[in-house]
């Protein structure tokens, strides 16, 4: 076993791996680590919080297919068919439910520019291998009569499901606690280091906690953490999302739903989904904003959301308003993870993750626990090691413009 993996004689507390951050990727990394047999301990003031408490959702590596990423849809792929025995595990060992779904996706053009847009993103699918179907204007209002009249034509994308990102964090915290996984409710606020290699961290409120190997799993804040050199500090940084919480209306047995699937479009330009969900909420999202650490929900951005959703779906704005709320998507340079060991002994990394978070929550913790056991990366996950950002050591998945974020 590499030294760099070797698992340390526990003493006490002192773990085999002390995992910073207990949002979801956090947390399945504790989880899964303690299922190979690892004792672990987790560092957050609010574990079960993050950017999970905002996301929708969404499981769409067909939907999100972008030229040149795919490297990334193959870890999209392997993650989303995981997902239907991830569930039956997780919640029988958190002993709830996490709002899985196999509705699919309808991604709609509302414009002649849309619907080429489509067009094109459907030739790439194709190319790709990938299940999706093309639907005319009124084919897509037979599948969802809600939609509005202009709908131009649409992708059918049966396999792009969904599951409750609340209730998944909520079941995984349950997993840790019943897997013996220690909680420390504080702040990592420094790595520690002794000999070149990192040993633990140091908590906001001054605890000192060690650990064999330390994960960095700290989202959005994983890129500014204290301590850690900085040739090995992740290149992550906040791309604030606001979030529309809404609820759908009580239909009678039998009768159609507001919303049957997941709906996707790109309106003005920017990217918008409606995600019904089966407690009845309908998720309306999302801004995409580089404004740093503001979490700050805007009259603003409510409304464009409403406004960009009333265009798609007219009858949105009969809905009661239940929830608004802003989070930050930990972005990365080519918006994909880094996984797995660094040049630092002892510490890696599980951050990066952007919009793919809850997608890629299955494969993350497989590869996680498969690094920490180990010492190496499966295979699927090797192209997103934190190598690929060092020195003369090209990456894998191209950076995307503006103009190419997902729709």
């Amino acid at each position: 076993m590499p030294p760099s993996a070797a698992r340390s004689q526990p003493s006490a507390g002192r773990p085999d791996v002390l995992v910073l951050g207990g949002g979801i990727i956090g947390l399945v990394t504790a989880w899964r680590a303690a299922g190979r047999g690892l004792t672990v301990a987790v560092a957050d003031p609010a574990p079960g919080g993050g950017a999970a408490r905002v996301a929708a959702g969404m499981l769409a590596a067909v939907s999100e297919l972008h030229y040149g990423e795919q490297t990334l849809l193959g870890l999209n792929l392997a993650s989303a068919r995981r997902y239907p025995e991830f569930t039956r595990e997780l919640e029988e060992a958190g002993g709830q439910r996490i709002g899985y779904r196999r509705c699919g996706t309808l991604a709609v053009a509302l414009d002649a520019d849309d619907r080429a847009h489509l067009r094109e993103l459907h030739a790439l699918q194709i190319r790709s291998g990938l299940d999706s179907q093309w639907l005319t204007g009124r084919e897509c209002r037979r599948l969802e009569p809600m939609l509005a009249p202009g709908v131009r034509g649409g992708l059918r994308v049966d396999g792009d499901h969904q599951v409750d990102p609340r209730r998944l964090a909520s079941a995984l915290l349950v997993a840790c606690e019943r897997a013996g996984v220690d909680f420390h409710r504080g702040r990592a606020a420094r790595l520690t280091v002794a000999g070149g290699r990192a040993t633990g961290a140091e908590l906001a409120d001054g605890t000192r906690l060690s650990a064999g190997q330390v994960v960095l799993a700290a989202g959005s804040e994983s890129g500014r953490l204290a301590g850690v050199p900085d040739g090995v500090l992740p290149p992550v940084r906040p791309v604030k999302g606001q979030v529309l919480r809404l609820r759908l209306p009580k239909v009678p047995a039998g009768s159609p739903a507001f919303l049957s699937r997941t709906v996707r479009a790109v309106v003005r330009g920017g990217p918008l989904y409606l995600v019904p969900r089966a407690s009845g909420e309908l998720v309306v999202g999302a801004t995409s904003e580089e404004l740093g650490w503001d979490t700050t929900v805007t009259a603003g951005g409510v409304y464009e959301l409403l406004r960009d959703a009333h265009e798609l779906v007219p009858g949105i704005t009969e809905l009661p308003l239940v929830e608004t709320c802003a989070g930050l998507r930990p972005g990365s340079p080519d918006n994909a993870p880094l996984l797995g060991p660094t040049e630092l002994p002892g510490l890696q990394l599980a951050c990066g993750h952007f919009r793919n978070g809850v997608l890629l929550t299955p494969v993350t913790g497989d590869a996680m626990a498969e690094s920490l056991v180990t010492g190496s990366l499966p295979d699927v996950a090797r192209p997103f090691s934190p190598a690929r950002f060092s020195p003369g050591i090209p990456g894998p998945v191209r950076t995307r413009t503006p103009q190419e974020q997902p729709v």
